[in-house]
């Protein structure tokens, strides 16, 4: 058995990446990335910055991207549950506009593989989650660029049923749609 299971979903490019977890009553060990392994699923990056975020119930982060300078980012909860959703931005792909979303949680240890050319946000579900993050490309804040969370063209079904209310930076309140923005890779 691989020490990972790469699960492409829907949309060419996005991963669901399960890795194998060894544990016993003292707890468990995993490895979260592992260059050849992922080479070997034809997910052949170099990661420059890892990040990490700390938000509670509510908080919806996103959709953020970079506009000149896009990152592929490989994501992961490592304290409770959030729901990670993926927006294809490139303008020659067949999925062009859909996303693709996945729960990923300190339980199912799930990480979501989000190319470059794609908007990336999450909703936190829990009471707090702490969320990490490796990039493909380094942040650069004037590059940065976003799209409005609830778009109805691109009609994401957040579980807001799990939330009281959404929580939104000023920055994420001020995002246009994808048609006003015409943003594509």
């Amino acid at each position: 058995m691989g020490k990972f299971k790469f699960t492409e979903t829907s949309i060419a490019g996005v991963y669901i990446i399960e890795p194998t977890v060894f544990g016993d009553e003292r707890g468990y060990f995993m490895e979260t990335y592992h260059a050849q392994e992922f080479k070997k699923a034809g997910l052949d990056f170099n990661f420059v910055q890892d990040n990490q975020s700390k938000s509670r119930k509510g908080v919806l982060r996103g959709l953020h991207f970079q506009l000149t300078q896009p990152q592929g980012k490989l994501v992961r909860v490592i304290k409770g549950e959030v729901f990670d959703v993926a927006v294809d931005l490139r303008k020659d792909s067949p999925t062009y506009s859909k996303w693709e979303g996945v729960v990923l949680s300190e339980e199912n240890k799930k990480q979501f593989y989000v190319p470059e050319g794609f908007a990336h946000g999450f909703l936190v579900l829990s009471e707090e989650a702490e969320f990490t993050y490796k990039c493909t490309n380094f942040f650069d804040a004037d590059d940065e660029g976003g799209l409005m969370w609830n778009d109805p063209d691109i009609a994401i079904d957040w579980p807001l049923n799990r939330v009281d209310e959404v929580l939104l930076s000023d920055k994420d309140q001020g995002w246009k749609t994808l048609q006003e923005s015409g943003v594509e890779f």
